[in-house]
């Protein structure tokens, strides 16, 4: 046997034997080998590597490796203007990226005390919500897959795209939308927008229920599933997990209800809370947040107040060509915001909004600068990710893929 092996068996004897593994004889008699999840193996569903120590099927250890898209938000932040921020935050969670771009937003409009308008919240809840379902669907459908499941995927991707092209009606992108501005949007809701939106609430429904009904109460998919990647309520608060990976392991919080921006108080809803922390309970939390989120996205298309779709920023917003090329005033407003020379008072703030993945929050410094003197990003997938192998110690290669999804964890979050 070659050295490296003995070396290996050696050291894994001296560890606390406390920690998973437990190795039993047939263990310690038997090769120990590396393998290399990722960075290209499509289980990962993204660039990012697991270095896993094995015994056959079974896990002893693993060693995470990012660094392969690494991102620099926070540095290519502190040399833009703030208004030009928006668009780099787009692709840190890029499966929901208007939830990025609006906590971005209302970090600013915190700092610089503006008042926005109560549409503008309601407006703002709808794409948030509408974001976080495309986020769930994305997750839960590739749970599925990973589970050998391909036909729930198909259904429910037919409906993000439904979810895009309202993106699209708003903002004209889809993906990385860079949606709305300092103090509201660029324009309001068209006539089309709400004739879309009212289409997908009738449908969508029926389409989602036939999605649960094929793996919610599926005794292959529960097998495979229940009691993958468990992690307890005090554990997953230790490492700072947030959001549905929290809720799935019995911690009751969310951003929206424990402390409410955007008008949230103004809705009824539910937050989900499993037991196990498990795969299941993670499947099954995002599974009944897409229910809640459809009820809150129905309450605030009801009841959008009438009023402007933003608040009197006028300097950050463009004003309309005609006033540029006729008045004096309106082209040097233009020049300043274009300019980046928009006074931004000195400060420092912490914003957190309730993102697809749980708590996002930007810590803002400002200098009184035309760009932000610090800026540090939270970014929820890069605290589950140090996380992840404690949860898959002592389980299979298979359940270590199926924890990976249902953990939701996104590339483009891991190196801000």
């Amino acid at each position: 046997m070659s050295n490296w092996i003995e070396e290996e068996k050696s050291s894994l004897l001296k560890s606390n034997q406390n920690e998973k593994p437990q190795l039993s004889k047939e263990t310690i008699d038997g090769d120990i080998a590396t393998l290399n999840l990722g960075p290209t193996h499509p289980a990962t569903h993204g660039i990012f590597q697991n270095i896993l120590r094995v015994d056959g099927e079974k896990i002893l250890s693993s060693e995470q490796t990012i660094g392969y898209i690494h991102r620099a938000f926070e540095k290519l932040a502190e040399r833009r203007p703030f208004n030009q921020i928006t668009p780099i935050t787009d692709r840190l969670n890029y499966c929901s990226s208007p939830i990025n771009n609006i906590g971005w937003e209302m970090t600013v409009e915190k700092l610089i005390q503006a008042e926005i308008p109560k549409r503008v919240d309601y407006m703002r809840v709808i794409i948030m919500e509408l974001a976080r379902i495309a986020d769930h669907l994305v997750c839960n459908s590739v749970v599925g897959v990973d589970t050998g499941a391909l036909t729930g995927f198909t259904y429910v991707f037919q409906e993000r795209e439904k979810i895009y092209e309202l993106f699209e009606e708003v903002c004209g992108a889809r993906l990385t939308t860079n949606i709305g501005r300092i103090g509201g949007f660029e324009r309001d809701f068209s006539p089309t927008f709400h004739y879309k939106l009212k289409e997908f609430l009738r449908t969508f429904p029926k389409v989602f229920n036939e999605f649960d009904s094929l793996l919610a109460r599926n005794r292959i998919f529960m097998d495979r599933t229940m009691k993958a990647g468990p992690i307890s309520g005090e554990r997953a608060l230790e490492y700072g997990f947030a959001g549905p990976n929290l809720r799935a392991a019995g911690i009751d919080y969310d951003v929206r209800s424990m402390n409410p921006y955007c008008s949230y108080q103004d809705f009824d809803f539910n937050i989900p809370v499993g037991v196990n922390g498990d795969t299941y309970d993670r499947f099954m939390v995002r599974q009944e947040e897409i229910r809640q989120s459809l009820r809150i996205i129905e309450q605030a298309a009801k009841n959008i107040p009438e009023g402007s779709f933003k608040a009197d920023l006028p300097d950050f917003y463009l004003p309309p060509k005609e006033k540029v090329y006729n008045n004096m005033e309106a082209l040097i407003y233009h020049f300043k915001i274009v300019m980046g020379e928009t006074p931004i008072p000195a400060g420092e703030v912490y914003h957190s909004v309730e993102g697809g993945n749980g708590e996002l929050g930007y810590y803002l410094v400002s200098d009184g600068g035309r760009t932000p003197y610090r800026l540090q990003f939270r970014r929820p997938c890069f605290l589950y990710y140090q996380a992840y192998p404690e949860m898959i110690t002592g389980s299979t290669i298979s359940d270590a893929v199926l924890t990976l999804s249902s953990l939701n964890v996104i590339a483009g979050e891991l190196d801000a």
